[in-house]
């Protein structure tokens, strides 16, 4: 867990100040003042780094962005309003009518509605892949294929991608690969691994504790020479690349999207979401501790519980070698139906129950009735989603004391 102590030092140096307020500002204006004209040119044209209005950033939301561009090696980031407005910020900066989506692995129910209906809606295709399908991956790659989308692990399916080999596949045939590390911060670091935007719910475990909705898309600098994103696939990045050099994918995400769809951050959530950072290493480090120990009671107790740790798990070897910092808070428990599941979540009085993760409280919800509820059967089974699945995520209570109540509220 060596890297979650290097970030413990980077978060809480970053975020505090040395002189005046320790804790970071809250800038509370929807608009700044440019003091003359020429300024106001020079702002509008990217050449002043001054804040333009607060629909493009304020002083607060930027130095979230910094810090978390920090966090994954990123050139640059962009805060939203919500994890869905980072992952609809990403695709809609390099999509648009015509082209197509690769989207692997199972998948937040609404991220998969994006993909499924919305983005259909605008002409936008999605072709939906389980994480082990690489030759039809590979296979699915045409000249409209602008995006390949992944989570770091499934929600809820808990199955792990080979984010290596399919950074691979995409980058051999010069296609975007996005990764959603909403699960992950800081176990895995997706453009290390050879993505290209990384996006974050910072809702979930980043701030932790339920207090601020939020987002964040993390870009990668292009490259000097030779890059994808110079390529005729992305041409409509080409005067992106001559005003902005490396930061072409931030001003491309800007001015094509967050601009004229304003899923904007506000400055007292990115206040919160960075007092959330100054603990995240601390907390993530507890959850991958207690969850491994966790399922593997409930398991040898005879629950149904989908976690990468059990040896049952198809991934079991995957986990061990590439996720050796965890996979985040979730683990399931199916219980074989849906009145057991409701037996389960009216008995445990740990649980709360919600349609959030990664709070620093343990929470739970009923997949089928709840967030996948007007899903058909055949989307279900790709999702996996049964009739008496349970996801839990783990918060910083006492292993034993999460163990013991959900023993009880399966009656065990």
């Amino acid at each position: 867990m060596n890297n979650f102590e290097d970030y413990s030092t980077l978060f809480v140096q970053s975020i505090g100040n040395k002189e005046g307020p320790i804790s970071p500002a809250v800038t509370n204006s929807a608009s700044f003042g440019y003091q003359t004209p020429e300024i106001a040119e020079d702002i509008f044209a990217g050449k002043a780094k001054k804040p333009l209005y607060a629909r493009m950033g304020n002083p607060t939301t930027a130095k979230l962005e910094s810090i978390m561009a920090e966090m994954d090696g990123g050139i640059g980031a962009v805060a939203t309003s919500s994890g869905m407005g980072a992952t609809t910020l990403a695709c809609l900066s390099l999509a648009q009518t015509g082209d197509e989506i690769i989207s692997i692995g199972g998948l937040f129910g609404g991220t998969y509605s994006l993909f499924a209906e919305t983005l259909q809606r605008f002409g936008i295709t999605t072709h939906f892949f389980d994480v082990d399908e690489l030759e039809a991956i590979t296979n699915a790659i045409n000249e409209k294929t602008k995006i390949i989308f992944l989570e770091s692990v499934g929600n809820p399916n808990m199955r792990l991608p080979d984010i290596e080999a399919i950074a691979a596949i995409a980058n051999k045939n010069g296609i975007a690969l996005i990764v959603d590390n909403t699960i992950t911060p800081l176990s895995i670091k997706p453009l290390q691994l050879g993505a290209d935007i990384v996006v974050y719910s910072t809702t979930k475990i980043i701030t932790g504790n339920a207090s601020a909705l939020g987002g964040c898309a993390v870009f990668r600098g292009l490259q000097d020479d030779a890059d994808k994103f110079k390529t005729k696939r992305y041409q409509f990045l080409a005067k992106f690349i001559q005003g902005v050099g490396k930061m072409a994918l931030i001003a491309n995400a800007k001015k094509r999207v967050l601009r004229d769809f304003g899923m904007s951050a506000n400055a007292h959530a990115s206040y919160q979401t960075m007092l959330g950072l100054e603990t995240l290493p601390l907390r993530m480090s507890r959850v991958v501790q207690s969850i491994a120990t966790i399922v593997k009671a409930l398991d040898d107790k005879g629950l149904k519980i989908n976690h990468p740790s059990l040896p049952s798990h198809p991934h079991f070897n995957r986990y061990n070698t590439q996720f050796q910092n965890g996979c985040g808070t979730l683990f399931t428990i199916d219980m074989g139906s849906k009145e057991k599941a409701f037996s389960f979540l009216r008995n445990t009085q740990l649980a709360t129950i919600t349609a959030n993760i990664g709070d620093s409280r343990t929470l739970a919800l009923h997949m089928a009735s709840t967030i996948y509820r007007d899903f058909d059967e055949e989307t279900k089974k790709f999702l996996g989603i049964t009739d008496g699945l349970i996801r839990i995520s783990i918060g910083l209570e006492n292993p034993q004391d999460i163990i013991n109540d959900f023993l009880q509220a399966a009656e065990v």
